[in-house]
C-alpha cells in the first residue's frame, strides 16, 4: 500500500478522531516537499551538470538552478551565478519520493539512527539532511565520481508542532527514541 492510500484510508481518519475534527481538509496533511543541494563549492561546469543530473533523477522532475543573489568574494560567488537547485514535489511526485525516502534511502544512509524530533519546527515543518546522494535508488555507485549532499522539507498543513509529528509517526519516518 503506497503513502497516499495509507494516509486517506487510515492516517486521515485516525487524526480527525483523535482531534476531533469534522472536515476532512481540517486534519494535518502533507502539502508538498521541497528538495535543495548546494553547488556553490563546485567550480566546474562538468561536475554541477552532473549535480543537476542527478538531483533531476532522485526528485523525478527537473530541478531549477538558484542563482546568487549578490557576490561573495571569500566564497569566490559572481551575483547571477548557479549556486543551488531546488524542486518542488507535490501530489503523486510527493508520495513517491517519500516512499522512496522512508523505506530506502533513509535506512541505507551511514550511520542512521533516526531523525531528531527537534528537526520538526514551530510550523510542522521536518528538514531532513541526506549527506550522500547514492543513498537513493536511482543512482547506481559505480558511476558516481561526485558525491554530494541534499536537504529534503516535507511541509505538513497542521495546527501546531505537535499534530504535525503525530502524523510524521503515523507515516512511518523514523524518529530518534
Amino acid at each position: 500500500m503506497n503513502y497516499k492510500t495509507k494516509y486517506e484510508k487510515e492516517i486521515r481518519p485516525r487524526l480527525m478522531k483523535a482531534h476531533g475534527y469534522i472536515s476532512p481538509m481540517a486534519a494535518p496533511r502533507l502539502v508538498k516537499i521541497s528538495i535543495n543541494t548546494g553547488v556553490g563549492r563546485l567550480h566546474e561546469d562538468k561536475e554541477k551538470e552532473v549535480v543537476e543530473k542527478y538531483t533531476s533523477m532522485i526528485a523525478g522532475q527537473k530541478v531549477h538552478g538558484r542563482a546568487a543573489k549578490k557576490s561573495i568574494a571569500s566564497f569566490k560567488s559572481r551575483e547571477g551565478m548557479i549556486i543551488g537547485y531546488s524542486a518542488t514535489l507535490r501530489g503523486k511526485r510527493m508520495y513517491d519520493f517519500l516512499t522512496r525516502l522512508i523505506d530506502i534511502a533513509l535506512p541505507r544512509s551511514r550511520d542512521f539512527r533516526g531523525l531528531p524530533e527537534s528537526s520538526v519546527d514551530k510550523s510542522g515543518n521536518l528538514s531532513i539532511g541526506i549527506r550522500e546522494h547514492i543513498a537513493f535508488p536511482e543512482i547506481i555507485g559505480e558511476d558516481v565520481k561526485t558525491i554530494f549532499g541534499l536537504e529534503a522539507t516535507l511541509v505538513a498543513k497542521a495546527k501546531n508542532r505537535e499534530e504535525a509529528l503525530e502524523l510524521y509517526r503515523e507515516l512511518g519516518i523514523p524518529f530518534k527514541k
